[in-house]
């Protein structure tokens, strides 16, 4: 990576991170559907990153969130969690044609379809386990995964969203 992309992709990160901290954190529906775009740190970080910098940086990501929701490491154990599973997802749903390392996971380079079906995966890897830790119990499996559902479904569209309006 040259020095450009290296300044670009920690500028977006700061973005998300603050995005989500600052706004996005009261940003709830209906009390069940809540966003974490701050997964798309890790979501379009490039393709080339290996899997140990990727765990490493979702670890960091999660802990900072963690810090600020006061939630005891439950988002970076699933931040970590949907980094690790990042390389099957890619491996299994993104077909493009000449697909090389250099990939770049943008609405822009993907296109809406695929690139939805991709945030769709894992966010939805992501929130099952946040969720899940957070309910500890099956006796709240029902309101769980009605919020799982509904979270994923609302990340994933902010994702698309702000996808959709940036530059790139």
């Amino acid at each position: 990576m040259t020095l450009r992309e290296i300044l670009s992709t920690a500028l977006m990160f700061l973005l998300y991170l603050v995005l989500q901290i600052l706004l996005v954190r009261n940003l709830v529906l209906f009390d069940y559907a809540f966003c974490f775009v701050y997964i798309a740190c890790i979501l379009l970080l490039p393709n080339e990153t290996s899997l140990t910098w990727l765990l490493l940086i979702a670890f960091i990501t999660g802990i900072v969130v963690d810090t600020f929701y006061n939630t005891l490491g439950m988002h970076a154990a699933a931040t970590v969690l949907m980094a690790y599973f990042r390389p099957l997802v890619v491996r299994t749903q993104i077909d493009v044609p000449g697909m090389e390392s250099r990939l770049e996971f943008s609405l822009k380079e993907l296109g809406v379809g695929v690139f939805f079906r991709y945030v769709f995966i894992l966010a939805l890897i992501h929130h099952t386990a946040l969720f899940s830790i957070e309910a500890s119990s099956l006796s709240l499996i029902i309101p769980t995964l009605i919020r799982i559902i509904a979270s994923t479904l609302f990340t994933t569209v902010s994702i698309v969203l702000i996808q959709f309006f940036t530059r790139n």
